[in-house]
C-alpha cells in the first residue's frame, strides 16, 4: 500500500487534486455541487476507485490505466502510482475483482515499435510518467499531463459516448496508439480486431475472458484531424493493410500538426456490434467543452436530490464525494437502440427501459438500492427488469452481473430483496407476477447449496464451504420472497418461505453467541471454534469474515435473533463486545477485505454495514447513535484514503450517505429505515412530483450526536425508524441533539405514525 508515501501525498490535498474551488453559487443562481466531489478519494488504500470521468450510471468510464496487475489496481488506478500506459473506456468502481480495462487509448509524441509485445507495463514504448500535481479530475472530467509526451490528456463523457482532448507541445509529433492486447489482473484477451474505415474512423473490437466470461467489446472512434499514417500489428507481425484480425491487434496512428496542437477523438462502445457503436456515437462536431459542461449539469442535477447543510466544508465532500460514487454504478449496458448481448451471444432488446450491468448485489443491497428507491426510483425499475433479462438465460435471478455476464460472486441471491424492497416501496414499471415467479423459481432451484439448505433447514458445514454466511443469506432471501408471496395473496407460499427464513435458528450457539457451522447429523458443531478466525474463501464457515462478523446477519427477525440470545441486556452485551474486542485476526490466509476495523467490526466489508443499528431494536437506540457517529468519523475522510474498505459499486458510500443524514435500512426489504444520528444541520430530499423531505438537527456537532427529542411534521416522534412511505410524503424531521444521551427517546413506544 506504501501508506507512508501516501500520506505524503495528501500535503497536496485532494481539494488542490480536484482543482476544488468555491462555486457554491452559479451565475444563475443554483447550487453547483460538483464543487464539492473529490473524485481522488478511495483512489489509494483498499478503496479500488477509479478518478476518470463518466456520467451519472454511463455506459463508458474513461479513466487512467496504471498497467499492473494487483489487487489494489483493480480499477486500473491506485494513487501510489505515477505511471500511465493509457485511458481506457471501461472500468470499475470500487470491486474486489480486477477486469475490463478496456480499448486503451495512449497519445504519444513519437513513432514506437510495436512488434515486440511486452508482457507487463515495464517494457511498453508508449507509457509515461505523470504527477498528482499535475492531475485534476470534478465529476464528468479528468485531466492527466504525461511528463515523458508532453502531452496534456483531458477526457469526459455522455451516456454512451467518451471525448478526448490531447493538447501536444508545439512541433511535437501528433499520435496515439490504440492498445487492445494489453491484459490486467483477470482479464484475457482472445481475439481483436482493428479497421481504419476511412481518415477520421477507427473500429473495432476486443473479445476477452476474465471475471466476465464472455465479454466482447465493440467500439468506433472520430478523430478531429484525418490520419496522415499508420502502423498497424497483429501479434507482433506489421500488418501493411487498413484492417488487422487476430489475438492481440495495436495500432499507432499519426496526424498532421495543421496549425493546432489540439487533437480530439470520440469514442463510442457497444457490446453488440461495430455498427451500435456507430450508433451510440454522438453525432456532430467535435465540442469538448460543450460535452464537459453538460456531464457537470448530469452530475449537479443527480447531486442534488439530497442537499446537506453544514458550515464544515469536509463533511461536504465526505458526503458529495460518497453520493458521487453512489451513482457511478450500475452501469449502462443497452445501446441507442435498446440491444445487448448476453452472456450466450444471444441479442436481446430493451423495450421501453434501459438496461444496467455491473450488478454487485452481494453489496449494493445493502444500502446502494435502498438510496436509489429515494434518489433514482425510475433506475431502480430499470435495473430489475434488467435482472429479468439476465434471469431468462439460467432462470435463475443474478448473484453478480458484470458486462452481462454471470459471475456468481459472492453468495446468496440479492436480486430478491432489491426486487422485494422496490415493489413494497410502490415502485412500479416492472411485471409483479413475472419477477415473483423469478424468485420463487430462484430460490426453488438446487444451485449454489440449496439442495442442502432444503434438505436439512440449513447447509452443513461438511457439504459445502461459508455455510454460515449462505445459509443466513438464503434464510432473509426467504422471508423476502415470503413478503412478496403476502403481498400478492399467496399465502402457502407465504407460509412456505416464512418457515424456511428460520433457517438461522439452527446455527445458533447458545453457549458461545455465534452462529456457528452444524454437521449434518444436526448435532455437532465444527470444531475447533475461534470466532477470530478467518480462512479467505475455503475451508471456512464464513464468507470474507469470521464468526465475529458473520452472527449478526437476522435482520428480517432481530426480535427474534435476540431472544435467541436471552434478552436485551446479553444482546447488546455481546454487541458491545464486537466493538471493543481485541482486534486480532487469527489464521495463516486471512482475508484482506477485513479492514476498517473497530474491535471486531470491520466496516471495511458489506457483511458489518448494519451492525450498528441492531441497538435500536434492544432498547439503546443511544449506543446505535454512538456507534453509527463513531464508524462516520474514524473510517470516511477527504485523502485518497479516505474510505475503509473496497468501494464495491456503491454501497461503502451509500453507507455513509444515509448513516449521515441520519438513516439506515437495516433491512431493505421492509420498506422501513432505521433512525441514527445525523451529522448535518438540515437535510432536504428533494423526491419526486416535486415534494421534499426535510430532517433537522438541531444543536448538532461532533460532540452532540445523542437525540434528546424529535418530531414529524410537529407532532412528538419517539421511534427509531421511518417507513419510506412516511418519507415520500414529504415533511419534517426534526431532532433535538446533545452531548449525553437521552436513554428515554426511542425506548418508550409512541402512537403510529
Amino acid at each position: 500500500m506504501k501508506k507512508k508515501y501516501l500520506y505524503l501525498l495528501v500535503v497536496v490535498s485532494i481539494f488542490g487534486c480536484s482543482k476544488k474551488v468555491d462555486k457554491s453559487n452559479k451565475e444563475n443562481g443554483s447550487l453547483d455541487l460538483t464543487a464539492q466531489v473529490g473524485p481522488f478519494i478511495g483512489t489509494g488504500g483498499h478503496g479500488h476507485t477509479y478518478p476518470g470521468a463518466t456520467v451519472p450510471f454511463g455506459m463508458l468510464q474513461v479513466s487512467p490505466v496504471n498497467g499492473i496487475s494487483s489487487w489494489d489496481w483493480c480499477s486500473g488506478y491506485h494513487y501510489s502510482d505515477s505511471i500511465a500506459i493509457g485511458f481506457s473506456h471501461l472500468n470499475l468502481s470500487g470491486t474486489g475483482i480486477g477486469d475490463l480495462a478496456d480499448i486503451l487509448f495512449m497519445p504519444i509524441n513519437k513513432e514506437v515499435d510495436l512488434s515486440l509485445y511486452p508482457k507487463s507495463r515495464d517494457s511498453l514504448p508508449y507509457k509515461s510518467s505523470y504527477s498528482h500535481k499535475n492531475e485534476s479530475a470534478t465529476p464528468g472530467y479528468y485531466q492527466t499531463f504525461l511528463k515523458d509526451h508532453n502531452v496534456n490528456v483531458e477526457l469526459t463523457t455522455s451516456q454512451r459516448t467518451a471525448s478526448h482532448k490531447y493538447t501536444f507541445a508545439k512541433g511535437d509529433e501528433q499520435s496515439v496508439v490504440v492498445d487492445l492486447g494489453f491484459e490486467m489482473n483477470w482479464d484475457r484477451v482472445q481475439k481483436t480486431s482493428l479497421a481504419i474505415e476511412d481518415t477520421y474512423t477507427l473500429s473495432g473490437y476486443r473479445f476477452s475472458k476474465g471475471w466476465a466470461r464472455n465479454q466482447k467489446v465493440f467500439f468506433v472512434a472520430k478523430f478531429s484531424k484525418p490520419i496522415s499514417k499508420h502502423n498497424l500489428f497483429t501479434d507482433g507481425i506489421r500488418i501493411e493493410k487498413d484492417n488487422a484480425e487476430g489475438k492481440k491487434s495495436t495500432v499507432q496512428l499519426f496526424f498532421e500538426a495543421d496549425n493546432t496542437n489540439e487533437l480530439q477523438v470520440k469514442v463510442a462502445l457497444s457490446s453488440v456490434s461495430v455498427n451500435n457503436a456507430r450508433e451510440n456515437l454522438e453525432a456532430g462536431a467535435f465540442n469538448f467543452e460543450t460535452i464537459k459542461v453538460e456531464a457537470e449539469k448530469n452530475w449537479n442535477k443527480a447531486l442534488s436530490n439530497i442537499v446537506v447543510e453544514t458550515p464544515i466544508d469536509s463533511l461536504k465532500t465526505i458526503f458529495y464525494t460518497a453520493l458521487y460514487h453512489s451513482q457511478l454504478a450500475p452501469v449502462t449496458f443497452s445501446d441507442k437502440n435498446g440491444q445487448f448481448r448476453m452472456e450466450n451471444d444471444s441479442i436481446v432488446r430493451a423495450q421501453n427501459y434501459t438496461a444496467y450491468s455491473t450488478l454487485s448485489l452481494w453489496d449494493t443491497f445493502r444500502a446502494e438500492q435502498p438510496l436509489l428507491t429515494l434518489i433514482a426510483p425510475d433506475k431502480v425499475s430499470d435495473i430489475i427488469n434488467s435482472m429479468l433479462a439476465y434471469y431468462e438465460t439460467k432462470k435463475i435471478l443474478p448473484v453478480w452481473t458484470l458486462y452481462g455476464n454471470e459471475t456468481n460472486t459472492m453468495t446468496g441471491y440479492h436480486s430478491i430483496p432489491v426486487i422485494v424492497e422496490a415493489y413494497l416501496k410502490g415502485i412500479k414499471g416492472f411485471d409483479a407476477e413475472k419477477v415473483y415467479e423469478a424468485m420463487k423459481g430462484t430460490m426453488m432451484q438446487d444451485e449454489r447449496g440449496l439442495n442442502h439448505y432444503k434438505k436439512y433447514g440449513y447447509i452443513p458445514y461438511n457439504l459445502l464451504d461459508e455455510s454460515v454466511t449462505i445459509t443466513l443469506e438464503y434464510a432473509y432471501n426467504d422471508w423476502c420472497v415470503a413478503q412478496m408471496a403476502k403481498a400478492l395473496g399467496k399465502e402457502e407460499d407465504y407460509t412456505l418461505f416464512l418457515n424456511r427464513s428460520k433457517a438461522y435458528q439452527y446455527l445458533f450457539d447458545n453457549e458461545t453467541g455465534f452462529m456457528r457451522g452444524k454437521y449434518e447429523d444436526g448435532k455437532l458443531w465444527n470444531e475447533p471454534f475461534d470466532a477470530k478466525y478467518s480462512n479467505h474463501r475455503e475451508h471456512t464457515d464464513y464468507t470474507e469474515g469470521n464468526a465475529w462478523q458473520h452472527s449478526w446477519f437476522v435482520p428480517h427477525a432481530v426480535e427474534d435473533f435476540i431472544s435467541l440470545h436471552g434478552n436485551n441486556e446479553v444482546f447488546t452485551n455481546k454487541l458491545e463486545q464486537l466493538f471493543t474486542e481485541s482486534s486480532e485476526i487469527t489464521g495463516d490466509n486471512t482475508s484482506a477485505d477485513i479492514s476498517g476495523l473497530i474491535g471486531q467490526y470491520a466496516h471495511g466489508n458489506e457483511p458489518s454495514h448494519h451492525i450498528a443499528y441492531l441497538f435500536n431494536h434492544a432498547n439503546k437506540p443511544w449506543r446505535t447513535q454512538y456507534w453509527a457517529r463513531k464508524i462516520m468519523d474514524t473510517q470516511y475522510n477527504t485523502t485518497p484514503n479516505g474510505l475503509s474498505g473496497n468501494e464495491d459499486c456503491g454501497q461503502m458510500s451509500a453507507w455513509y450517505v444515509l448513516s449521515s443524514i441520519g438513516l439506515y435500512p437495516l433491512n431493505p426489504a421492509s420498506a422501513t429505515y432505521e433512525i441514527g444520528s445525523p451529522v448535518f444541520e438540515k437535510t432536504t430530499i428533494n423526491l419526486s412530483g416535486g415534494k421534499s423531505f426535510v430532517i433537522e438537527a438541531e444543536n448538532v456537532s461532533d460532540k452532540n450526536i445523542y437525540i434528546q427529542s424529535a418530531t414529524l411534521n410537529n407532532q412528538i416522534f419517539n421511534k427509531t425508524s421511518i417507513t419510506h412511505q412516511t418519507l415520500i410524503k414529504g415533511g419534517k424531521l426534526h431532532f433535538v441533539m446533545g452531548s449525553e444521551p437521552n436513554k428515554n427517546w426511542g425506548v418508550i413506544k409512541s402512537i403510529e405514525e
